[in-house]
């Protein structure tokens, strides 16, 4: 017992020489150019004195876990990030919750929403000074006076008969006239997200949240890309919001657009690479 403890003591003494030689050894490199102030005064890279908070809006038929792989990239880069839950009730109290949810966030935030969630950011970030930045992902970015709905795109597959395209379900809140929607399953597969692997489509099908009918066809209110600057992500092959719209709504805003050949409706979980890539850009950019 003596002689092992003699050995630690001997061994603690050993690195406390060693931490000092180290100490010592920085301190010799700023002779050599090397200054410990310069990197503090540098700052964080990308010139980021503090990164924005990334929040995260899904669609219709999907949900928060949909952000998955963008969430663990983001994160890795260091940025805080959320991916908060869409209601899907209708557009003017989906937003609304949006924009309470916003206040809680301290700093700056980079906004990004998906699909449906593209017309809910559009209005919770309107009048608010923190939101620097939008991300629309083969999203709706609609005008004042404008439904979801109207934006889908002439050749879009929702413009099919609804009987062909939906599991219609009432709800106990529904107003007169509105259900819920769910995709048929054919749908989900063919149009919403024939890109993934089929069995991975059927799991995300069968565990769609449903969305309200007033969700698609409630105008908005507000229009924050005429003030807020925006980027886009474009699925050259949505089925659901044609990229001819996509493109049209992108340029409308003067959005900094990237196209992901191929990409369905689902490019965020099909693709989470270069989505991701144009939330950091989006992100980057708020710092100046």
């Amino acid at each position: 017992m003596t002689t092992y403890g003699g050995r630690r003591r001997r061994a603690s003494i050993a690195a406390l020489v060693a931490l000092a030689a180290g100490v010592l050894a920085v301190a010799g490199r700023s002779v050599a150019g090397f200054s410990p102030a310069a990197t503090v005064a540098a700052g964080p890279p990308n010139g980021c004195a503090v990164k924005p908070t990334v929040v995260l809006v899904h669609g219709a038929w999907a949900g928060t876990s949909s952000w998955s792989e963008e969430v663990s990239r983001l994160q890795r880069e260091g940025y805080p990030v959320r991916a908060v839950a869409n209601p899907l009730r209708g557009l003017t109290g989906d937003a609304a919750d949006v924009a309470e949810f916003l206040k809680t966030v301290s700093g700056p935030v980079v906004l990004v929403g998906h699909s449906y969630g593209g017309s809910v950011i559009t209005n919770a970030a309107a009048g608010d000074p923190d939101v620097k930045a939008l991300v629309y992902v083969d999203a709706a970015a609609p005008a004042v006076g404008e439904s979801t709905a109207q934006l889908s795109g002439a050749a879009s597959a929702l413009g099919a008969a609804p009987d062909t395209l939906y599991d219609v379900v009432p709800f106990s809140a529904a107003r007169p006239g509105d259900a819920d929607l769910y995709l048929k399953e054919n749908v989900f597969l063919r149009s919403f997200g024939p890109d993934l692997p089929t069995p991975a489509a059927r799991r995300l099908w069968a565990s769609q949240r449903p969305a309200a009918m007033s969700a698609f066809t409630t105008p908005a209110t507000a229009a924050a890309w005429k003030t807020i600057p925006s980027w886009y992500v474009i699925g050259s092959a949505d089925r659901i919001i044609t990229p001819q719209s996509q493109t049209f709504m992108a340029q409308r805003a003067s959005a900094h657009v990237r196209t992901v050949s191929g990409g369905s409706h689902l490019t965020l979980i099909s693709h989470p690479g270069p989505v991701t890539d144009q939330i950091l850009a989006a992100a980057r950019a708020t710092c100046g």
